[in-house]
């Protein structure tokens, strides 16, 4: 049996005239996310996380921004990718941790249908996603809302029974 801890750290742009997606779901912003894909900070870092756990490298490695393939492209279906990736090494999630940095929005009431989403695509329990949101005090770039970032921390075994 393995037991292994991954970290993961995102951040992207906030800019005009793009989508805000965060923990898979659109929220209703005047700014959105400039990146490749979707630039959903938070599935990125959870993806980041899942990989570095699995030491398997990083996201932009599995999923480079050079690709047209990957243009545009939905998060969930990155991180549906990264599940399948660390299971065919044996591992499966046991529990996710992670932290969102932003000014505005505001997110604590759109936590619950992030860990929904996110729970359904990682094929576990929505108890074992946690997310948190934090201002940076109107501090550094995300206090200034020039970008949003996310901080997530993973724990992945190959024992289910642990689960």
């Amino acid at each position: 049996m393995k037991i292994r801890v991954g970290f993961g750290y995102d951040v992207h742009q906030l800019v005009a005239g793009r989508e805000l997606w965060l923990g898979g779901i659109k929220l209703e912003h005047d700014l959105g996310l400039l990146g490749h894909s979707d630039a959903d900070v938070l599935i990125h870092a959870i993806c980041d996380a899942l990989l570095g756990a699995a030491n398997m490298r990083d996201i932009g490695y599995h999923f480079p921004d050079t690709s047209g393939k990957y243009h545009n492209i939905d998060s969930k279906i990155l991180l549906d990718k990264t599940v399948e990736l660390i299971a065919s090494k044996g591992y499966h999630i046991s529990n996710v941790d992670a932290t969102i940095c932003a000014e505005r929005p505001k997110l604590k009431s759109f936590i619950p249908a992030m860990q929904e989403v996110l729970a359904g695509v990682m094929r576990i329990d929505i108890d074992d996603v946690s997310i948190k949101a934090t201002t940076t005090e109107k501090l550094g770039f995300t206090g200034r809302q020039e970008g949003i970032a996310a901080y997530a921390t993973v724990l992945i075994t190959t024992d289910t029974s642990l689960l």
